[in-house]
């Protein structure tokens, strides 16, 4: 069914005045503070900001899903004229997924690991609709074709960590868009992604929302998704709305200085000058490093996938060394290699004289000199821990480490000297 021009006109979406007091302890009083803004059917509003600016605390305010610590204390939230604020707990219920819709950042954590992809986007449908259980996998069916997921009958049984990213996160938006809400926020849903699934998800996205005349509230930080997608652009700063207006005047000629900053710290693919190592010591040497991964099928067919094949580089002190390409090109792969979180297939890795493997006791004392920082902080981290007790058991570990070559190179009597003369002195 067409729309008509003063129904594109009429906004899906409506938030005006809207303060959040945040619990006491926190770096601020008020994660939002009297924001106002809109959303029109057709129209996609791109919302910027550094982290801590209230972006996200939006878009939950809206789906219902601020945690009970932090308060709504002034505005309204409207969609399609009903108040979100006042509806009760049943009502929000039935709005979520059918009248409005969200997208995570992180569908790994988003989506139930234990359950497969295709009865995920089905429960949507058997929470609002009364249809038959072939039914609902008809649609689901059609819907992750809509969503351009390959092979949708074989997907349909997979788990999510059996899916790519891209494939898990298309997955999230045709759970997202099977009911066809008026209202779709999008929460930094590309971030994680790399450029070509980057592309290949915001054009998705563009295409169902002129396909299903949804209005699109996008949250992100990256400026290269706000040319890409957006019609209009809001500007938010620790919690206020700075600016706000049409994507090309907001892009090209900003009012606010916060606006100017963020525009400024984008970052360009020109390098300032040809940059070299100032040292020819090679502190990482990787040489012919291969992994393969093999399996066989249910009919005794071996298959035979190469993550790596014969990589070799070498990375040298007081330098940065660059690993680029699309999702499954062996990047994660070759980190993994290196500090030997993974076995690889053949290769070599050596941390200046000493090679990265052999015994348990060398790749421990190894994996002291070599750190990985991890995509994901929140799977990374343990969640029983406090933050401060994971950073007091690295630093110790690291200190022992220092201590242990300290030892080796001054002699056992000189260290034990120097623990003593430091534990003695007024300092200390």
């Amino acid at each position: 069914m067409l729309t008509s021009p003063e129904d594109v006109r009429k906004p899906v979406l409506e938030v005006s005045e809207l303060t959040i007091q945040l619990p006491r302890g926190a770096d601020r009083t008020h994660a939002i503070t009297n924001v106002a803004l809109s959303v029109r059917k057709r129209e996609i509003l791109c919302v910027v900001g550094e982290s801590g600016s209230g972006k996200s605390i939006l878009a939950h305010t809206v789906m219902g899903l601020l945690p009970p610590a932090v308060k709504v204390v002034g505005g309204n939230v409207r969609l399609d004229g009903e108040d979100v604020l006042a509806a009760s707990k049943s009502r929000l219920r039935a709005l979520r997924g059918s009248r409005m819709s969200m997208i995570f950042q992180e569908p790994m954590t988003a989506l139930n690991p234990v359950v497969r992809v295709g009865k995920q986007i089905a429960e949507v449908l058997g929470e609002h609709t009364t249809l038959s259980k072939s039914e609902r996998h008809r649609r689901v069916i059609e819907m992750m074709q809509s969503v351009n997921l390959p092979d949708p009958h074989q997907l349909f049984d997979a788990y999510p960590h059996q899916l790519s990213g891209g494939q898990r996160q298309r997955v999230m938006i045709a759970a997202a868009l099977i009911l066809r809400p008026a209202l779709l926020i999008a929460d930094e849903p590309t971030t994680a992604l790399d450029v070509t699934t980057q592309s290949q998800i915001l054009q998705l996205i563009k295409g169902m929302q002129a396909a299903y005349d949804m209005g699109v509230l996008f949250i992100t930080h990256d400026f290269g998704v706000v040319a890409d997608i957006a019609d209009r652009v809001a500007v938010m700063q620790r919690g206020q709305l700075v600016e706000i207006g049409a994507a090309d005047t907001v892009l090209s000629r900003p009012q606010h200085p916060y606006t100017r900053m963020l525009l400024s710290c984008v970052p360009s693919l020109r390098p300032n000058g040809l940059r070299r190592a100032t040292s020819d010591d090679a502190v990482l040497s990787v040489d012919g490093m291969t992994k393969s991964y093999r399996s066989t099928s249910l009919f005794g067919k071996r298959r035979d996938v190469d993550a790596l094949k014969g990589v070799s580089l070498e990375i040298c002190r007081k330098e940065t060394f660059g690993v680029v390409g699309e999702s499954g090109s062996g990047k994660s792969t070759l980190a993994r290699c290196i500090v030997r979180l993974i076995e690889p297939t053949s290769g070599t890795v050596r941390l200046g004289e000493h090679e990265i493997g052999g015994s348990s006791a060398e790749l421990r004392n190894a994996r002291k000199r070599v750190q990985i920082v991890f995509q994901d902080p929140y799977r990374s981290l343990n969640p029983r821990r406090t933050v401060g007790h994971i950073h007091y058991r690295v630093s110790n570990e690291l200190r022992a480490a220092a201590g242990r070559r300290l030892g080796e190179g001054r002699g056992a009597d000189d260290v034990h000297r120097s623990r003593s003369d430091r534990a003695s002195s007024p300092s200390a």
